[in-house]
């Protein structure tokens, strides 16, 4: 069977992506976001700050361990459409308090965490 060039060129950096670099076991941490809440409106701005502690349980990684993380915010804005964005923050145990300002008329509709970089495991 024939095969063409490209389809082995697809698999072959398939195959490369999948391998670990380092050889050593990854592992992710556990995080929690807790204590989010929004500050009272700080003049002469009129913004709000948007605030969170991110609890870290990495227990599973090397101590020491630190890695990357992104918060993925839905925005409301009472006279504009909403707006999905994201920010990036540094993970590092025990805990990291994350922080985003936001205008008068804005609001969090929704949050969630995604992309955790990974650590190498504990032996």
């Amino acid at each position: 069977m024939y095969r063409s060039p490209i389809s082995c060129v697809v698999a072959s950096v398939l195959g490369l992506t999948i391998v670990p670099v380092s050889g050593e076991p990854a592992c992710r941490p556990k995080l929690t976001v807790t204590n989010v809440k929004f500050s009272e409106m700080i003049p002469p701005i009129l913004e709000r700050k948007w605030t969170a502690i991110v609890s870290v349980d990495a227990s599973r990684c090397q101590p020491s361990s630190g890695g990357y993380f992104d918060i993925v915010i839905t925005r409301l804005r009472e006279n504009g459409p909403d707006l999905e964005f994201q920010e990036r923050y540094a993970w590092q145990q025990p805990s990291v308090e994350i922080a985003v300002n936001f205008a008068a008329n804005e609001a969090v509709q929704h949050f969630r965490v995604e992309n955790i970089s990974s650590c190498v495991c504990v032996k």
